[in-house]
């Protein structure tokens, strides 16, 4: 991002730095941590807030930094001052801190997310959220409060959804159409589990239950969600197309119906298996017969639709440059601009027993794929970010997808709330 190493080049200069919060300090929050404090000029990471203070203060001192410890609003904004960073187990104090300008949401959890998000954008702080679970279930109206708020709501660069939006508005400012924007997987098994997954994790430090929402397919669903939301495309079919192709991204150019494609407005999908990956691909095609001509010369084929692609997705290298653009330019990396247009849904990943209560993603008992919303609400599909926690009231054979009908919601949750709020907002 050439602009945005500019602006930030620009804050060092001026020791005028980004202050960033983060709220999470898992294997991803500690990436970061790590790359805020070796590798970036013009941004500094103020604070962090994780459920053990040991989290927290691990990311840091891997990064090389000793943090002070604060329990309250008051002790924050006094580090915070002071330059001083500091960790605490209170994301709320933090949020309520003075001397913010952004916060990074690296948690994963709905319910928790969600909380964060909320008294975030009532605080007036920009959001760089990395939740796609949470941004796929109610990104909608998340990002509608954040507008009326007058602040920014935005995935992340790095994650596959953001890349994909980065190439989606690249093609477009070519004069390309784009119909198809697509994420390059290298495995895709609905049934993979903790006990399967728990090896991968281990070798890599990664939680478990996040493996295997990658395994399983549930991951891909909610990131394609988010781009479909975000740029007005939709679903082929539930569960996208999601081919094995071994071949390079430019061959799925002749695997599309263009007319389909048209008619459907443009489509989100993930393609197994093929090179480069893992990374994100965008198919489009161009009305102007002369264009068109130049596009063949430029080695792009005959058309009608061409190929795009960005061979990589570099996770916390790149969420940087999505702070900056959130602070200093007001650019959402990825955000959806109206109501939603795909869901994903909670399906059985075996036979489920009445009384049960379902465990989170990446579980043992339930998989997402992606939907229509237009079809969620008329069939009442269980979106896959409500449905930990709900109690079965009745037997769900594997592979069907679950209804509100089906389960027992817990009480009390804020998800469950603001999903419900979406839903009269944006109407079926």
């Amino acid at each position: 991002m050439i602009i945005v190493d500019t602006a930030l080049r620009r804050r060092a200069e001026q020791d005028r730095p980004i202050r960033v919060a983060m709220v999470g300090a898992g294997f991803m929050g500690r990436g970061l941590a790590r790359h805020i404090v070796g590798s970036v000029p013009g941004m500094r990471l103020a604070a962090i807030a994780n459920r053990n203070l040991e989290g927290a203060e691990r990311a840091y001192t891997e990064a090389g930094v000793r943090p002070l410890r604060a329990e309250t609003t008051g002790q924050i904004e006094s580090a915070v001052a002071a330059g001083r960073p500091v960790v605490t187990e209170d994301a709320f104090a933090l949020l309520a801190a003075e001397g913010i300008d952004c916060l990074v949401d690296v948690t994963g959890a709905v319910e928790f997310g969600a909380r964060v998000t909320v008294a975030a954008i009532e605080r007036g702080l920009p959001v760089v959220t990395m939740n796609a679970e949470l941004d796929g279930t109610v990104g909608p109206l998340l990002a509608h409060r954040a507008r009326a708020a007058g602040v920014v709501l935005t995935g992340a660069d790095g994650d596959q959804p953001a890349v994909q939006a980065n190439l989606l508005r690249f093609v477009r400012g070519l004069g390309v159409t784009p119909l198809v924007a697509g994420n390059v997987k290298g495995l895709q098994d609905e049934y993979r589990t903790p006990a399967t997954q728990r090896g991968f994790a281990e070798r890599w430090g990664q939680n478990v239950h996040m493996v295997t929402s990658f395994a399983d397919g549930t991951k891909v669903s909610f990131e394609q969600a988010i781009v479909a939301n975000a740029f007005g495309f939709t679903v082929g079919r539930r569960g996208m197309y999601g081919r094995d192709h071994t071949g390079h991204v430019d061959e799925l150019t002749g695997l599309y119906d263009i007319d389909e494609l048209r008619e459907l407005g443009g489509v989100v999908d993930y393609v197994v298996g093929a090179r480069p990956g893992p990374g994100v691909y965008v198919l489009g095609t161009h009305d102007d017969p002369r264009q068109r001509h130049y596009l063949e010369l430029y080695k792009l084929g005959k058309g009608p639709l061409y190929s795009f692609y960005t061979p990589y997705h570099l996770c916390h290298f790149e969420v940087p440059n999505t702070v900056a653009r959130a602070v200093d330019f007001a650019d959402a990396a990825l955000a959806p601009p109206a109501g939603p247009r795909v869901d994903v849904v909670a399906s059985a990943k075996r036979d489920l027993r009445a009384g049960a209560t379902l465990d989170g993603l990446g579980g043992y008992d339930t998989y997402g794929v992606a939907e229509t919303h237009a079809a969620t609400r008329a069939q009442r599909l269980l979106p896959m970010g409500v449905a930990e926690g709900c109690v079965l009231r009745r037997d769900v054979a594997r592979d069907a997808v679950l209804t509100y009908d089906d389960v027992t919601l817990p009480p009390g949750r804020l998800i469950d709330a603001l999903r419900e709020e979406q839903d009269k907002l944006f109407g079926a």
